[in-house]
């Protein structure tokens, strides 16, 4: 007897938006989970919900008391714990659990990367003189970089923030993805960059900064991706719908 899906979409990146569509398009019972780190999160064609789970065990709990069949996984490569939690809460919940995630960054031929594994790292090796830096990072870690004090810090954020950055010496944009390389060319030009820090978050929508960056001859300090625990993995929102038993025709189910 075939079971009927009911997902638990934990999302936030264009990836889970895009796969939000399909499960909606096909009637597919499923919520969307933002994290809550983005102050105005983007409406969803399915039910929504914000905010944390209170770790594995509260992950658990919910997985259990809304019968959750299938967790998706289509955080940030980079949320770590959020991942690390989903593979432990499916395990302890019987939760069948795929990550629909982007292919990581290659580098490609012009490019001048140097690769660190951890942002720790990344702070470390802006030890020297004063630089104009992009910090493609997101809000959640610029803080971090107040411990290189004499650069000048270009800074991209979705939201504007409450509080300033702890940089001394910064300029803010706020601005929403996905970005072209001719426009992010044009901001590393205005603001002097000459070198951009990163997380290797793969994908096409965040891919610009570093077209720019090839195409002007810049170099790019990447921070690799944390290790997460064994999962099975997805590229595209069509084969997490395969995996819940769609073909790729809306009102067509196979068993599950």
């Amino acid at each position: 007897m075939s079971v009927k899906p009911n997902v638990l979409l934990l999302g936030g990146t264009t990836e889970a938006s895009r796969l939000a569509l399909l499960l909606a398009e096909y009637g597919i019972a499923a919520i969307f989970s933002y994290a809550g780190r983005t102050e105005s999160p983007r409406t969803q064609p399915i039910a929504m919900r914000t905010g944390g789970f209170g770790g594995v065990l509260g992950l658990a709990a919910y997985l259990r008391e809304h019968r959750i069949t299938h967790l998706v996984d289509a955080t940030h490569p980079f949320a770590a714990t959020m991942s690390a939690n989903a593979v432990t809460a499916a395990a302890l919940t019987g939760t069948a659990l795929a990550a629909l995630t982007r292919p990581a960054w290659q580098p490609e031929a012009g490019d001048r990367w140097t690769r660190v594994p951890g942002l720790g790292d990344a702070v470390e090796a802006l030890k020297g003189p004063r630089r104009h830096i992009m910090l493609a990072l997101g809000r959640m870690h610029v803080d971090a970089f107040g411990a290189q004090p004499q650069h000048h810090y270009l800074l991209r954020f979705v939201d504007a923030p409450e509080h300033p950055p702890a940089l001394p010496d910064h300029s803010l944009v706020v601005d929403r993805g996905p970005f072209l390389a001719e426009t992010d060319r044009d901001l590393l030009r205005t603001h002097a960059i000459d070198l951009i820090v990163c997380k290797n978050a793969g994908g096409s929508g965040a891919s610009a900064k570093l077209v720019a960056a090839r195409q002007l001859g810049l170099p790019v300090l990447m921070i690799d991706r944390p290790a997460l625990p064994e999962r099975r993995e997805f590229h595209g929102p069509q084969d997490v719908l395969r995996w819940l038993g769609h073909d790729a025709s809306p009102g067509t189910e196979r068993g599950v």
